[in-house]
């Protein structure tokens, strides 16, 4: 997962935070080369089983998180999308699917 200030890369979509995670190296550096401020010395990044990113980290967040994985393959049908419903991630971070309020 790209950091970018401290933590881990992310953006807000209709109230809800995405973790941009990428399944290797090639497939970041495809979502890297869009970027129009590359850093020079490359992108810094940290590997991170999906376990503990949905378990752990996303809990952590204190808001609904989910995780946008290999966004530079959306447009060819590779992206992934795990939205924070239960079944997902757990229940103290999951929201109900209907009114978007948190379960726990």
């Amino acid at each position: 997962m790209p950091l970018h200030d401290g933590g881990l890369l992310s953006a807000v979509s209709s109230g809800v935070r995405w973790i941009y995670a990428f399944s290797d190296e090639e497939t970041l550096a495809r979502f890297a080369a869009g970027w129009e401020l590359r850093p020079a010395d490359g992108v810094e990044y940290r590997a991170m089983y999906g376990a503990r990113l949905l378990d752990v980290v996303i809990p952590a967040t204190g808001e609904p998180t989910g995780v946008a994985l290999d966004v530079a393959d959306a447009e060819a049908g590779g992206c992934l999308l795990f939205p924070p419903v239960s079944g997902i991630v757990p229940e103290v971070a999951a929201v109900d699917e209907s009114t978007g309020e948190t379960t726990a």
